[in-house]
């Protein structure tokens, strides 16, 4: 399968009335983190269907083109593919986990990082965790995405019950600046209260005058309405 084909297609199922809509959504206005995307409009559920049905025979080559296509829904389509390839039964997880990284720097939206880190990077280091030391060296980038992919990574962990890299990396950007970011950790411990109540209730009370307030809102979504009331106002 040619990289061509697969961008071929993806622009059969775009449209103009959704690349509008995408364009809104990923903020592509003048000092937006989207400024310089392009979208074509293609919808998610379109992006997986062209996925799956070229990830079985398509090289790392071609792969290649297309996560480091100039078109954002093409990039998108690119990793996802990377991702169904590292979950096939037997695949060369350490390559596809090579791939990645190598291919990192294409990792350049809030959605390419949450569709892909977790499934690769984070799966990857569960079974290899003598790597994750790579999530605290992205946690200290200059670069947002990277920066999003550390905590976003450390979801395969959660599910895992293994909460340590997930609350060493949020306490490591609890003063970052963007929202993005403050969003991804709110959503982190979200998960763990999900999990365990306890592990995150902790981390926000010995954090509390460090947590951007949208961390906290987001982390706190899963509690009763007094008691979320009662954090936000730092009674606890």
């Amino acid at each position: 399968m040619s990289a061509r084909k697969i961008i071929d297609q993806l622009k059969e199922l775009s449209t103009k009335e959704r690349k509008k809509t995408n364009e809104w959504f990923f903020k592509t206005g003048k000092g937006e983190y989207s400024e310089f995307d392009k979208f074509i409009g293609v919808t998610m559920p379109n992006i997986r269907k062209v996925a799956k049905k070229h990830y079985q025979n398509i090289s790392n080559i071609e792969l290649a083109k297309v996560t480091n296509h100039s078109i954002h829904e093409v990039r998108l389509c690119g990793f996802i593919i990377t991702v169904y390839k590292y979950q096939q039964k037997d695949s060369d997880k350490h390559s596809i986990y090579s791939f990645y990284l190598n291919n990192l720097g294409s990792v350049n939206n809030w959605d390419i990082v949450d569709s892909s880190a977790p499934h690769i990077l984070g799966d990857y280091m569960t079974q290899n965790p003598d790597k994750i030391e790579l999530l605290d060296e992205l946690s200290k980038s200059n670069n947002l995405w990277e920066r999003r992919v550390s905590i976003i990574a450390t979801l395969a962990f959660i599910k895992t019950n293994t909460f340590t890299p997930t609350l060493r990396i949020a306490k490591e950007l609890l003063g970052d600046k963007q929202d993005l970011i403050h969003k991804a950790v709110g959503w982190m411990i979200r998960e763990i209260y999900k999990r365990d109540e306890r592990v995150a209730k902790a981390f926000l009370r010995e954090n509390y005058t460090l947590l951007p307030r949208t961390t906290l809102r987001y982390a706190i979504e899963r509690m009763g309405e007094l008691e979320r009331k009662k954090y936000l106002k730092g009674e606890f």
